[in-house]
């Protein structure tokens, strides 16, 4: 895991050289089609990637994007109406029955479908318009962070050529450079302080609540903690109820508009006695994480799942467990 974690910055680089012709042809297509929703197929980290391109897609272009359960085509056997849709499937292995059964399902109602996937010869890649092939290598450890990462930027960099947003395309085109910054990213210090603990929360909003669900996944997929991810304005719908005093809580606040957010919550729980951490330098009670700044809001959450992938690897270590073959998970998931 912790060598995966080092390649993200090369694989990036790499993806955004080999994939740029499909890039360009799948958006192309798209500004041809002009839909007027977007839909996501995926489950686990890829649903997480998908929660983050479903933020970065309304903020750059006011298209709503709704989430699509597989199971709507894979156990009650219905198509959509989907004739002014584009869908975005994604699928490290690209061969999950129900995640190819609803891809199959989109295109066959009239979708434009996108396929994102690590595996270019799979079942997905059969079943879409355009294919784009992460070109991520073989991922061997359980818990994804390269496929993940580059997942996301697969979004992002189809975006940017979608929209013809030069900004966005120039910070995406930048992310080898931030997300090594990203990886250097010390952490240590929240390493011993969770000693002890085995359950707390993770805030984050906009493109960050769907990285802080990703984190708290891997919490849960590498050490055993019993994480739970919350928009910092839900948090306080009743989770905040059991943040008692010294309740661990980490706040992903990124480069953008909601910062003050998740920073102004973070702090708050603090100052009731929680032992929470932040990736920003607002004052206030909360422990400041160092933390990789892309000089764009939409690509600045993804630096922060970097730095947290190279601490929760050192975390599992730390509590005696081994990241990379975590009990009762394997590689490929295959539900239906």
């Amino acid at each position: 895991m912790r060598a995966e974690i080092e390649q993200i910055p090369d694989v990036v680089a790499n993806f955004l050289t080999q994939s740029a012709g499909t890039l360009s042809a799948a958006a192309a297509t798209l500004r041809e089609k002009n839909p007027s929703v977007v839909l996501t197929v995926a489950r686990g980290s890829s649903d997480h990637a998908c929660a983050y391109l479903k933020y970065a897609i309304e903020l750059t272009l006011g298209l709503p994007v709704a989430s699509i359960g597989p199971s709507i085509a894979s156990i009650y056997g219905r198509d959509l109406k989907l004739d002014r849709a584009a869908a975005i499937a994604i699928s490290q292995s690209g061969k999950s029955p129900d995640i190819v059964g609803m891809a199959q399902s989109a295109r066959r109602s009239g979708a434009t479908l996108i396929g994102i996937t690590n595996t270019a010869a799979s079942p997905l890649a059969e079943a879409s318009d355009f294919t784009i092939d992460l070109h991520a290598g073989l991922e061997k450890s359980v818990a994804a962070t390269k496929t993940f990462a580059t997942s996301i930027v697969a979004g992002l960099a189809l975006l940017a050529e979608w929209s013809g947003d030069k900004d966005l395309g120039a910070a995406v085109h930048a992310l080898p450079e931030s997300l090594a910054k990203a990886v250097a990213c010390d952490w240590s210090e929240l390493v011993t302080a969770l000693d002890g603990h085995n359950a707390l929360y993770v805030l984050g909003r906009g493109p960050g609540w769907a990285i802080a669900n990703e984190a708290a996944l891997k919490f849960k997929e590498t050490c055993n903690i019993q994480a739970e991810s919350y928009s910092a304005a839900e948090v306080m719908h009743g989770p905040v109820a059991i943040v008692t005093p010294g309740y661990p809580v980490l706040g992903l606040a990124a480069r953008d508009a909601a910062e003050a957010s998740v920073a102004d919550m973070a702090h708050k729980l603090a100052g009731q006695g929680a032992l929470a951490f932040l990736t920003s330098e607002r004052p206030g009670a909360a422990k400041a994480l160092p933390f990789a700044a892309t000089g764009h809001p939409i690509t600045d959450p993804l630096a922060l799942i970097v730095s947290f992938y190279g601490f929760v690897e050192a975390l599992s270590r730390h509590r005696g467990l081994n990241p990379d073959v975590p009990p009762a998970l394997k590689k490929v998931t295959e539900t239906i």
